[in-house]
């Protein structure tokens, strides 16, 4: 089932969702000072590509500073945008674990440093 979850994921969300990340990456990394942003774009662009089956813990206490310089230049806006598309995916029962996807993506997008990917382990 995660396997089948992965695939239609990616087709129908996580393709693009990989794009702008990574795309967000490069030009974090653009400047010597933005490289930590982009390598916490590059985590989730990997993420984003295969959500099911990994689990995301944040930890703000970690790095607070790079932590609040993030949301202020990006995250809310990103975390916003994962929690209107999980809620849009949650309408119909089907799309209900798509959706939860969305909401563990827009966790570990407004606090990325200090986040740990787990594999969740069956």
């Amino acid at each position: 089932m995660k396997t089948l979850g992965n695939v239609l994921w990616l087709l129908l969300t996580g393709l693009w969702s990989a794009i702008a990340w990574f795309l967000t990456g490069v030009i974090w990394c653009i400047t010597i000072i933005g490289i930590p942003f982009g390598k916490q774009c590059f985590k989730i662009a990997h993420l984003v590509i295969w959500p099911f089956g990994y689990e995301g813990k944040i930890n703000f206490e970690a790095h607070p500073i790079a932590n609040i310089i993030w949301i202020l230049f990006g995250g809310l806006e990103t975390a916003l945008g994962f929690l209107i598309a999980g809620v849009l995916w949650c309408i119909t029962i089907i799309g209900i674990p798509f959706g939860k996807q969305c909401f563990k993506l827009a966790k570990l997008s407004i606090i990325p440093f200090g986040a740990t990917i787990d594999k969740i382990e069956k």
